[in-house]
């Protein structure tokens, strides 16, 4: 076993202050902590930055993170390895890391030389497959991990396979205090003599203080002169999302039951000092969480390890921390029970004081010193776990070895495109042409990719807006008795059509079926589940195959959120079968397609087919799929080997000349997001290096060398001529190439998170 004097530099990476979050207060503390118990040992810190312009860090904070930016994670990885940190410790929660379920740190952790020991703070009983996927290879990546409870250590054994000897329990640490009685206290709060409850942590509703709140009355009757503190600001994202709203609701249920007189809002973010007193000054501390996956709680632990007592709904650390008699658990969503409990634990000192020194006992090994001394403990054991690995990442790369560097996300064009009513269709060059007005194809692409955008980057300015005002127009064009949506409009708002076309109908059913699968019920999953039931049902009987393929694509996106709908099963059989009766009725030799002429939009028919047959487990669909994209990519090869688009000057007919041009934006996107979708079910990277040699086009690896995507406005040319490029940059192409871009930086962050390259041969 090492000494702890074998570790000359330890690192930690996660959130911290000055920033406000629950993970970020820990890592100080930890980091603290270490150093205090350590002092001869630098402790360095890697904070993670959710805004552009960072925090004020204290000087132990090296180098800085920005949160969705991949680059910035392998540049954090090149600084700890040059630096020679012995240690990293690494603090895990899903959300504060960019990519997919936050597989951005991944790519930092690969390409370490020193042990890594993760803390996780989250461990979820049910992921979904992006999570599950993160966890293995998080789990495969650390030296040594940690979790605060023994339902953890049990979860990453059962669910994610983790080793059980390389897992270790620390508890959540807390700060070292005196057991004392609360009335010392309560003179400061001006709160003397009086039944204090208190809940603190960062306000959200999932902690369920309304329920608190609901037992007051009852509890009032017994106790006039109780008093509620709620400690704590409200989350960031929260913040961010939708205000004061939350708390505004509590206050006026407050109100509405006449306890305004008893509660206590403190709005703000308060320091351990502080908040010590708060808990010191409390008889009983209530965490009314709403449900029961909550693997760790930094308040329950503060509060607990002070010798409070408490009393909690039973999620999964407090039903272990408070088991045996050291806290009284409750049902969830239950006001009549906490307040019964209260009042059981006011009307007996005996047992709350036998709580209390339950707790406060169990305390003694939680405090902070206490932790630090664990912690290197499983630092020391990483270091020698360590010493049997024989591969050390590089310090210095050739360009092989390196990611290709994709263009930053500018998002100008698009503000500039979109007014209150959607998204314009036209420009003259870069300005908005309002004399051709709106289209319901665009609105439903721009809705896609501020969807994609959410799901990646979690904090864009306008983003939310924007997706509010391409979903309602696409209501708009919604027209209830046809059960069909409009496309074009003019600027003046005038439907210029009675019906849209059919692509148009399948465009918007992709939008909001990839809306039913990614925004949340508090958002406009309902109008978006709505509109899909309403607009379904007529599909089938279309006659366009690229109507069919878009909303085969929705329907997917649909069912993997709603998998039990057995009408959107039967209505993709109803269009997965006439795609492939299309395919059987034009396929010859040296013609592996669905039509007689290739037109436009064409990898959408592959993708559409390549989907449904992945989530059937059809392998004659889905080889379909993948043999026409084959097909489709050889005849959109130069004999330079860039990729050549299917010109719009008479594409490709049968037995005819294919068309060199004009060649459009919307083909190269189309082929992007088909090979990549043909990558993610066969797991070739061939596709991906396909996918990338279609996303190039738009910067200029094309038949004319020139790019088109301006990257001075974030637009993009409408087309490329057989002398030139479109100098007008329209809604379709800038959309065109924006969702190509974000679905390239999901893919590059997938294979350097997961360790995977992919070049153009």
């Amino acid at each position: 076993m090492q000494k702890s004097s074998d570790i000359r530099k330890i690192a930690f990476l996660g959130d911290y202050l000055p920033r406000k979050c629950g993970i970020a207060t820990f890592t100080t503390d930890l980091r603290t902590a270490v150093a205090s118990e350590y002092p001869t040992i630098p402790c360095q810190v890697i904070p993670v930055n959710d805004i552009a312009e960072g925090y004020d860090y204290p000087p132990e904070v090296r180098f800085e993170i920005a949160e969705q930016g991949l680059s910035s994670y392998l540049r954090a990885a090149d600084f700890l390895n040059i630096t020679n940190v012995d240690i990293l410790c690494v603090q895990h929660e899903f959300g504060i890391y960019g990519g997919v379920a936050g597989s951005h740190v991944l790519a930092l952790l690969h390409e370490l030389n020193m042990p890594i020991v993760t803390t996780f703070h989250t461990i979820l009983r049910d992921p979904n497959s992006d999570q599950l996927r993160v966890m293995g290879e998080l789990i495969k990546l650390s030296t040594r991990l940690v979790v605060m409870a023994k339902k953890g250590k049990q979860f990453l054994i059962d669910i994610y396979g983790a080793p059980a000897e390389k897992i270790d329990i620390i508890a959540h640490g807390i700060p070292e205090m005196p057991f004392t009685e609360p009335e010392s206290y309560k003179e400061e709060f001006g709160v003397s003599g009086r039944p204090v409850l208190l809940t603190f942590g960062l306000l959200s509703p999932n902690k369920g203080i309304e329920y608190a709140l609901g037992a007051l009355p009852e509890m009032i009757k017994k106790f006039p002169d109780m008093v509620f503190i709620v400690v704590g600001q409200t989350h960031p994202n929260l913040l961010r999302e939708e205000g004061e709203l939350y708390r505004l609701s509590l206050e006026r249920m407050a109100k509405d039951l006449g306890v305004q007189k008893n509660v206590v809002f403190i709005n703000r973010f308060v320091g351990i000092d502080e908040l010590m007193r708060f808990i010191g000054a409390t008889d009983i501390y209530i965490t009314p969480y709403l449900t029961e996956t909550q693997i760790t709680s930094g308040t329950l632990a503060y509060a607990f390890g002070s010798g409070n007592a408490v009393i909690s709904t039973p999620y999964w650390h407090a039903e272990e921390l408070l088991s045996e008699d050291r806290g009284m658990l409750v049902p969830f969503r239950n006001s009549e029970a906490i307040a019964e409990a209260v009042i059981t634990l006011l009307e007996n000192k005996p047992l709350r004081n036998s709580m209390r020194e339950k707790s406060y006992e169990i305390g003694r090994d939680m405090i902070w010193s206490r932790s630090a001394q664990l912690y290197m403990k499983s630092f020391q054991q990483a270091g020698q776990d360590h010493s049997f690995i024989t591969r050390k990442p590089s310090l210095i790369k050739t360009l092989d070895e390196q990611p290709g560097q994709l263009p930053l996300l500018k998002l100008d064009h698009l503000f500039r495109m979109s007014d209150s009513t959607g998204i314009l269709q036209h420009a003259r060059f870069t300005v908005p042409n309002y004399a051709e007005g709106y289209c319901t194809d665009d609105n439903a692409r721009a809705l896609l990719l501020t969807l994609m955008l959410k799901q990646s980057i979690h904090h864009i300015p306008r983003i939310n807006e924007l997706a509010t005002t391409y979903v309602a127009f696409i209501n708009y064009a919604f027209d209830r008795e046809t059960r069909r949506f409009r496309n074009f409009m003019s600027f003046d708002r005038k439907w210029l059509e009675k019906t849209g076309s059919e692509d148009c109908h399948g465009q918007s059913l992709w939008a909001l079926g990839f809306c039913m699968r990614h925004e949340g019920p508090e958002k406009f999953y309902k109008l978006a589940a709505e509109l899909f039931e309403q607009a379904l049902s007529v599909s089938a009987e279309f006659t366009s195959p690229r109507a069919w393929a878009f909303t085969l694509i929705g329907i997917d996106e649909y069912l993997k959120r709603l998998s039990g709908d057995r009408r959107a099963f039967q209505i993709r059989e109803i269009l997965t079968s006439k795609l492939m009766q299309r395919y059987a009725d034009a396929a010859e030799e040296e013609w592996d397609w669905f039509e007689d002429v290739v037109t436009y939009a064409n990898a959408k028919l592959s993708h559409a087919l390549i989907v449904s047959g992945r989530s059937m487990n059809d392998l004659l669909i889905l080889e379909t799929g993948l043999k026409t994209l084959r097909w489709l990519m050889k005849i959109q090869t130069s004999e330079h080997g860039t990729f050549r688009p299917i010109g719009s000057n008479g594409f490709y007919k049968k037995g005819q000349v294919r068309q060199k041009f004009d060649q459009q934006p919307i083909e190269a996107q189309a082929t992007v997001s088909a090979c990549i979708e043909a990558y993610n079910a066969t797991g070739d990277k061939g596709w991906t290096a396909e996918a990338l040699r279609a996303f190039e086009w738009f910067l200029g690896r094309n038949d004319l060398g020139i790019a088109l995507y301006d990257s001075t406005t974030g637009g993009c040319y409408d087309g490329l001529h057989v002398d030139r490029v479109s100098q007008n940059q329209g809604c379709e192409s800038t959309l065109a190439f924006l969702l190509a871009l974000a679905e390239m930086q999901t893919l590059q962050s997938t294979l350097v998170s997961f360790k995977e390259s992919v070049k153009i041969k």
